[in-house]
């Protein structure tokens, strides 16, 4: 399965002493075209890091032999390395986050997290460093090219009318998210809204195209909300 970003790898070093966390991780990543190296302490991390080019590095702050402020700060002051890093941490008091972003990091993460959040803040932190734009919108194997308007999944071709496209588009702008009903319906038709249930039409219609030919649903509906966009039920 991609990553997103068609057939470029993208190299993470995960820097984490909880192994579980690890393997949790390893699971999900690998499935998207990660190549991962793992370090279980800072010492280990800070040789990784200088020894190998890496896309982005997932770094823990509770780290034996090393904390990872103090990895963090070498690896910006003393080694003068840019990877872009992201923070994994339960430390969440804003005082936290000011000291991660002060030694050098480019986000955080904070614990227990969402894989598919980690995997959507990897892609921007890539494509960011890597002055790549954002006009491939991606939800699993599901991508939309927000310049040529084209639709694929699982490698696809998804064909829908411009209805579906505004829809789609903004249900993958805000993944995982829920978009509001009267968001969706402002999308489509502004302050001029037809009688009866004219989104749920539409939503039928995108749903057959999206889901459909397909093993799992990606588009689900939240009760008297609205709907959104997620590999997760």
């Amino acid at each position: 399965m991609a990553n997103g970003l068609g057939a470029v790898p993208i190299r993470v070093l995960i820097v984490e002493d909880n192994r579980d966390i690890c393997a949790n991780i390893a699971a999900y990543l690998e499935k998207h075209s990660y190549v991962l190296d793992f370090a279980y302490d800072g010492i280990s991390a800070m040789h990784l890091a200088l020894t190998n080019p890496f896309d982005v590095i997932v770094l823990d702050l509770m780290l034996p032999r090393m904390d990872g402020l103090s990895f963090c700060q070498k690896l910006r002051m003393d080694a003068e390395i840019a990877t872009p890093i992201l923070m994994l941490t339960a430390r969440d008091t804003l005082d936290d986050k000011l000291k991660g972003f002060a030694a050098g990091a480019d986000d955080y993460l904070i614990k227990p997290f969402e894989l598919q959040e980690l995997h959507a803040r990897l892609q921007a932190l890539y494509k960011r460093s890597h002055g790549k734009t954002d006009n491939l919108l991606t939800v699993g194997e599901l991508t939309l090219n927000k310049s040529t308007l084209q639709v694929h999944r699982a490698g696809q071709r998804v064909d829908l009318n411009p209805a579906g496209m505004k829809l789609l588009q903004r249900l993958m702008e805000q993944a995982p998210s829920v978009v509001t009903r009267d968001a969706l319906e402002t999308l489509l038709w502004a302050d001029e809204r037809p009688d009866g249930d004219a989104l749920r039409s539409h939503m039928y219609k995108l749903r057959q195209a999206i889901d459909r030919p397909f093993d799992s649903p990606l588009i689900h509906t939240v009760h008297r909300i609205g709907y959104r966009i997620s590999e997760d039920a």
